[in-house]
């Protein structure tokens, strides 16, 4: 299914850019080949039925990822900000033989102890040049519901889960990110996601080509480096993590019309504090628009676009998902009532690897996703996010999400960021704890901080202690993690 979506698209528009980066160009009919090349390779060095990839964004990830799925192999993305002994059990896990990376790894590579093939030290050139007098192999017959994609969860919980993708929930979820976004053959995406996460896996690599589009990647986070990449390379469709929208914020041999020619700026990955929405607004007269996903729905659920847009909210469902909010007894709640937020759809993953309690806790019988987030809709439709209800504090009885107070303390003028938690309390059970990071240059104390909370707050969700640190803890894609915050009480 994936790669005759690269075929057809390869047969419309063969000369036609596809993707690039600061090594290499390709057009579809060279990406098809580069393809072709590392299925060979990968058919030749192994026999197991999935395959570990350490590559960051690039026009290589591409090509190996379809050479992949070409070998009729499942790819196993793995996080290559790890250290070597959090990498070792996922990839026994995953009962992987062979990793495709880049030499830049090899040191990670070799500590894993997993053969490796580096694709930068391997003749892809003379490979190239035979390419000509070789036939071009057949697409092997798969499933729709086989596995494409084995990814491990990180953040919400200690022991990462494996998200099982299936071919249709990758490829559904990239057209109809296609067809609910509009965007066409013409637009050109910049890549500065991690690939062995979700959101760049599917809006960055997957999405150019089922659009016939083009992408640009960086292959390591930098703002002044995508600043460069949106100017010089024509970039009109931009989608980032908050934290990476608010490097650029702060980036001040920025432009201040940087995204003057962007078609469709978008954030997602985690909640979009309102300093950074605020602050594109002010700086770059943009408007950041909201999507929301998952990496078990593969993952974009819902979206805003330039047309169809209301503050604070993460857009309406895209095509073809379904969104319903509901009670503790899995019933759906009056509109613009709180609760918890429940998908259908193709997108939805096939389950957790060797993890059948895990998936019959968050997959209803009929095909519901479970997310865990707190929500409501609107009478238009729009959806928003109210937080985690696994993270929701119980105050003195009341219910607080630890968003909504840190959204608050995000608006005032000196906080980059705030990380919310609960504390035991002898007399309310549990109450807020804050810690908060502050703009360069900014200072607040905890008293200030404390009483611009109380404007906003009811009385029980102002936080008992507020902690001013350097940085706060984050995973390998910008999430906050707020189970570490808890070893800092």
């Amino acid at each position: 299914m994936l790669v005759e979506m690269l075929l057809q698209t390869a047969k419309e528009h063969a000369q036609a850019p596809a993707v690039a980066d600061a090594s290499i160009r390709l057009t579809y009919k060279r990406l098809v080949g580069l393809s072709r090349i590392i299925r060979e390779y990968v058919i030749d060095n192994t026999n197991r039925e999935r395959v570990g990839v350490i590559l960051p964004a690039s026009a290589l990830f591409s090509g190996c990822m379809f050479g992949v799925w070409w070998a009729k192999r499942t790819m196993v993305p793995l996080n290559f900000l790890l250290a070597a002994d959090e990498l070792r059990p996922l990839a026994q896990r995953a009962e992987l033989d062979l990793i495709v990376s880049i030499s830049h790894f090899k040191p990670l590579c070799e500590e894993l102890g997993i053969r490796a093939l580096y694709l930068d030290e391997l003749p892809l050139k003379r490979r190239f040049a035979m390419l000509a007098l070789k036939r071009t192999p057949p697409v092997p017959k798969v499933d729709p519901d086989e596995t494409a994609v084995l990814l491990f969860t990180s953040g919400t919980s200690a022991q990462p889960k494996g998200v099982e993708l299936s071919y249709r929930n990758l490829r559904s979820n990239a057209e109809d990110m296609v067809a609910s976004a509009e965007i066409t053959p013409g637009h050109r995406l910049l890549n500065c996601l991690p690939p062995f996460h979700v959101f760049g896996l599917t809006t960055s690599a997957l999405v150019p080509i089922a659009a016939g589009a083009s992408s640009y990647c960086i292959p390591r986070f930098s703002p002044v480096a995508i600043s460069k990449a949106i100017r010089e390379e024509d970039i009109s469709v931009f989608m980032a993590i908050p934290s990476m929208h608010g490097a650029l914020l702060r980036l001040k041999s920025a432009p201040d019309d940087l995204f003057k020619n962007v078609f469709l700026l978008g954030s997602g990955g985690e909640p979009l504090a309102e300093n950074i929405f605020a602050g594109y607004k002010k700086r770059f007269n943009a408007r950041l628009l909201q999507g929301y996903g998952l990496t078990e729905t593969s993952p974009v659920c819902t979206l805003e676009l330039p047309h169809r847009q209301r503050d604070g909210s993460i857009g309406k469902p895209i095509r073809n998902v379904q969104i319903r909010i509901v009670d503790e007894n899995g019933a759906d709640v009056p509109q613009g009532h709180e609760g918890e937020i429940w998908i259908k759809g193709p997108n939805v993953m096939k389950g957790y690897r060797d993890d059948p309690e895990s998936t019959a806790n968050v997959l209803t019988s009929d095909g519901w996703f479970k997310s865990g987030d707190a929500g409501k809709i609107d009478d238009d439709g729009f959806v928003y996010i109210t937080g985690r209800i696994k993270e929701m504090l119980i105050v003195a009885g009341e219910n607080v999400h630890p968003r909504e107070i840190e959204s608050v303390l995000e608006q005032h003028p000196a906080v980059a960021e705030a990380g919310v938690i609960g504390m035991t309390d002898p007399s309310r059970g549990e109450v807020p704890a804050a810690f908060v990071t502050l703009e360069e240059g900014a200072t607040a104390t905890e008293v200030e901080l404390r009483d611009h909370a109380r404007k906003s707050l009811a009385g029980f969700k102002v936080p008992k202690q507020i902690r001013i640190l350097d940085e706060l803890p984050h995973g390998a894609t910008g999430k906050l993690l707020r189970r570490k915050l808890v070893d800092l009480l």
